[in-house]
């Protein structure tokens, strides 16, 4: 299994950033993914998770209504549209499989790339 992320940077309060996942080494569809974060001197705290069927997500509360998780099976990839960006979402973002059988507020990340980082500041 490998996940590496991309699309990081530096953004402003407000601004947007797209993050991506490339997946291989497993059958993508069969796996709900998500997408987690690491800021300074805190632990890992889960942010999204989009099922296989890429119809169904859920969110952490500070980030619904400004993140999005979406993906792509044909392609083998995941991604998050990060909107509305505040410093409080500087952080290291990983994006990482959740271990099945998958249960709704139930997370297992397993197989975490080695992350992309956002800061944002103005």
């Amino acid at each position: 299994v490998q996940l590496v992320e991309s699309g990081g940077g530096s953004a402003q309060p407000g601004g947007s950033l797209r993050l991506s996942c490339a997946a291989s080494g497993f059958t993508f569809s069969n796996y709900a993914m998500s997408w987690a974060r690491q800021a300074p001197g805190k632990g890992l705290e889960w942010v999204a998770t989009v099922y296989n069927d890429g119809r169904r997500t859920s969110y952490l509360d500070p980030v619904k209504g400004r993140f999005t998780i979406s993906r792509d099976n044909a392609k083998n990839y995941l991604y998050l549209q990060m909107n509305d960006l505040k410093p409080e979402d500087t952080a290291l973002y990983v994006c990482a499989q959740e271990r099945p059988p998958f249960v709704s507020g139930r997370h297992v990340l397993d197989y975490p790339g080695q992350g992309t980082q956002v800061t944002v500041s103005s």
